[in-house]
């Protein structure tokens, strides 16, 4: 049977010829080698949530640190706040690590997201070409027709007392009829100039083992790893008016001014305070 063959007997690996599959082998082999952080790296066809599966194997013992699983297709999962994050078969990238930064205090793991954040958009931007930006914490913005639009988003989630599993979610190919909402966009959308996905993933996995390193030989110190100043560079918050959606149906408004050390967005109210946020939903807000 050929693919096409495969595709018409109910949509199989080719069913769109416009998003082939990923090449586990060559993956693989580009990224999975000795004295590298990635130690496996698995594709499936299909699952509910990447993160899911891969703190349930490092539960159970099946991955340690630098483990990788990439879906095809995910129907579960999930953005910050649980939000839904759907997509179609082989139009973006799903994936998540495992990793075990054992050396770093625990009080600085909550910088793992935003470094992820300045890996994927570092990553994506040699690879496809496509000027990113990040919106505090960790969503990933192109520009469609001089709008900003996300195209990704970061989930990190503890996996027992000493690893973490972050996740990533990235619309490659997505097309205009396809997007969940109209806010959202791809690195297609944006002009990109490629989107090989198997190009990307290697870009992007390579610039997070690269930050990561750097911060774990820094202990985890967000300056003196250069990180702060990096992910502040990137930022597409700071510098706005934002409204910030606190825990406690409270909101707050004013200048996002600076990310802390801690990672927090401090925001400059009216009243002359300066509030930092460590958790929330931001929201952009276009001037008066």
């Amino acid at each position: 049977m050929t693919p096409r063959d495969a595709a018409d007997a109910g949509g199989g690996r080719w069913s769109d010829l416009d998003r082939p599959p990923l090449d586990e082998t060559a993956l693989r082999r580009g990224l999975v080698r000795e004295g590298s952080l990635w130690s496996g790296l698995d594709v499936v066809q299909r699952t509910g949530s990447t993160n899911s599966d891969l703190v349930a194997a490092a539960g159970s013992g099946r991955a340690g640190e630098g483990a990788v699983l990439v879906a095809e297709e995910q129907t579960t999962g999930r953005g910050r706040l649980d939000r839904r994050w759907t997509a179609p078969p082989r139009s973006g990238l799903f994936f998540s690590v495992l990793l075990t930064p054992g050396e770093v205090p625990v009080t600085r793991w909550g910088w793992l997201p935003l470094l992820t954040g300045v890996a994927v958009a570092t990553g994506l931007s040699r690879a496809a070409g496509v000027d990113t930006a990040l919106k505090w914490p960790n969503d990933l913005l192109v520009t469609v027709g001089g709008e900003e639009r996300k195209a990704g988003g970061i989930l990190a989630e503890r996996a027992g007392e000493s690893a973490v599993v972050v996740g990533v979610g990235v619309n490659v190919s997505l097309r205009a009829e396809e997007l969940p909402v109209p806010q959202a966009g791809s690195l297609a959308l944006a002009g990109a100039v490629s989107t090989d996905r198997d190009t990307l993933l290697r870009s992007v996995l390579r610039s997070l083992e690269d930050w990561y390193g750097r911060w774990r030989e820094a202990g985890g110190d967000p300056a003196g790893s250069g990180l702060q100043e990096t992910y502040a560079a990137g930022c597409a918050t700071l510098g706005r008016t934002v409204r910030a959606e606190l825990p406690g149906d409270r909101s707050l408004v004013g200048e996002a001014v600076a990310v802390d050390g801690d990672g927090r967005l401090v925001i400059a109210t009216e009243e002359g305070v300066q509030e930092p946020v460590g958790a929330g939903d931001i929201v952009h807000l276009r001037p008066a």
